[in-house]
């Protein structure tokens, strides 16, 4: 089996791509209770929808690590499931068993366009400074997550954000913060480990780790709930694959279709370019079967009763640990799986131990950007635009969006039509449905 990944080729050994694979894991993790916190809010049970998001996780990475041998781990998508329960669920008033109906449809859309080749046509269509643009974009969007995770970064009405007060959770941050920068400074196999695990161990002494509020009122940074909770299998096959087929529906699929497309491409060619993961052509490695297997996570998503699922921007935590090949995600794909029953115990993680490796996983996301020719005006502002929108949006999508469409209008008015493909052209039409819709 170790020849099959061909780990002296990718250099890397077992050890690493378990390190990796248990630090992409960690840094995902997250998404079996967040997932179902926020589905639930559209009426579905709770349980059922971790059972779900537990499935589509193992199932889909161990495809990833097999089949497309990626050390990217798949998951159902943050953002997606907000549109599911917020949008779709809650605001147009469509039942959730509909709304997994059209999660199944745009994934069957998935699969045909992966199998005709379409998406590979999106994918070269992308001009090369809107890649590395778009690997930056998605580094400093994941640093921005761990900064709000670890309260450092905190909304404010006049300002929109603001440096978060010093409490014991910040101060817990940032000493994770140094200690695996310091780490990575020296070359420490597993730094990003030992500081999520470094993080988590020095959240004891706050004194927060039980659940409920301390004296003075403050909530616990560790809300322990226990070791097991039996799999609840409820919404399984409950889609409602007729009702989802309606006209009216078209809008909702679209809009699964689209921001599923860009989020899984943007992420394969982020941590591509990041990582220098390409194959002889420069596109990312084995990129036809890791975008399929994107495609059956979205189409299973909504068989077993979640929002789509989509390849994870967190796998940049594993590949900076040195993972190269599916081993990480076989790794990951198998760590999820006990969660069926021992959900609870993901309580120990906080947030705030995994977001010192997101803040510094941005630092080595970045790195692309240095390719961009910044004299040229008509790249660099497409590029700065896709680089900005992805954290100023809080949105992979419209990134890419701003990025394509500015690419394409100022490459028209200096005069390089040349530069623009059929291609690029459809995916600016598409640009635009998708803000319209």
């Amino acid at each position: 089996m170790l020849s099959y990944f061909e780990l002296k080729k990718n250099g890397t050994t077992l050890q690493t791509e378990i390190i990796a694979g248990l630090s992409s894991f960690l840094a995902t993790s997250y998404i079996i209770v967040v997932n179902p916190s926020i589905l639930s809010e559209a009426g579905m049970p709770f349980a059922g929808v971790l059972t779900a998001t537990v499935l589509v996780a193992f199932f889909s990475s161990l495809m990833m690590g097999i089949y497309a041998k990626n050390p990217v781990l798949v998951a159902p998508g943050m953002g997606l499931n907000a549109f599911f329960t917020y949008t779709a669920v809650l605001g147009m008033g469509i039942p959730w068993p509909v709304a997994l109906g059209a999660v199944f449809w745009s994934g069957v859309v998935f699969l045909l366009l992966s199998l005709f080749n379409i998406r590979m046509l999106i994918l070269k269509a992308i001009p090369r400074t809107l890649r590395y643009a778009i690997a930056a974009g998605i580094g400093l969007y994941i640093t921005l997550i761990g900064f709000a995770n670890a309260g450092f970064i905190v909304p404010n009405q006049t300002t929109l954000l603001r440096f978060g007060p010093i409490t014991p959770a910040l101060l817990t941050f940032l000493a994770g913060l140094l200690l695996t920068a310091v780490l990575l400074m020296w070359r420490v196999k597993g730094a990003i480990l030992f500081g999520i695990l470094f993080t988590t161990l020095a959240a004891y002494p706050i004194g927060r780790w039980w659940g409920g509020t301390t004296a003075d009122g403050v909530e616990t940074i560790v809300n322990w709930q226990g070791f097991f909770a039996a799999p609840d299998f409820s919404l399984l096959l409950q889609l409602d694959l007729v009702n989802s087929l309606q006209w009216a529906l078209v809008p909702v699929i679209f809009a699964f279709l689209f921001t599923d497309l860009f989020d899984s491409i943007s992420t394969f060619v982020g941590l591509a370019e990041a990582a220098n993961l390409l194959d002889e052509q420069g596109e990312p490695q084995h990129i036809k079967r890791a975008l399929f297997t994107d495609a059956v996570a979205t189409t299973l998503g909504g068989l077993v009763g979640s929002s789509p699922g989509t390849a994870f921007i967190e796998s940049a935590v594993g590949i900076e640990e040195g993972g190269r090949t599916g081993l990480t995600a076989i790794v990951g794909a198998v760590l999820f799986l006990p969660f069926l029953f021992l959900a609870p115990l993901l309580s120990v993680v906080p947030a705030i131990a995994t977001a010192p490796a997101l803040v510094l996983v941005g630092v080595f996301m970045v790195r692309p950007i240095i390719k961009v020719n910044w004299l040229q005006l008509d790249e660099a502002i497409p590029a700065f635009l896709a680089m900005v929108l992805i954290p100023f949006t809080y949105s992979i999508s419209q990134g890419i969006i701003w990025g394509f469409l500015s690419f394409t209008a100022l490459k028209l008015a200096n005069g390089k039509r040349s530069e623009i493909s059929l291609a690029l052209l459809i995916i600016d039409v598409f640009c635009v449905l998708a803000l319209l819709l």
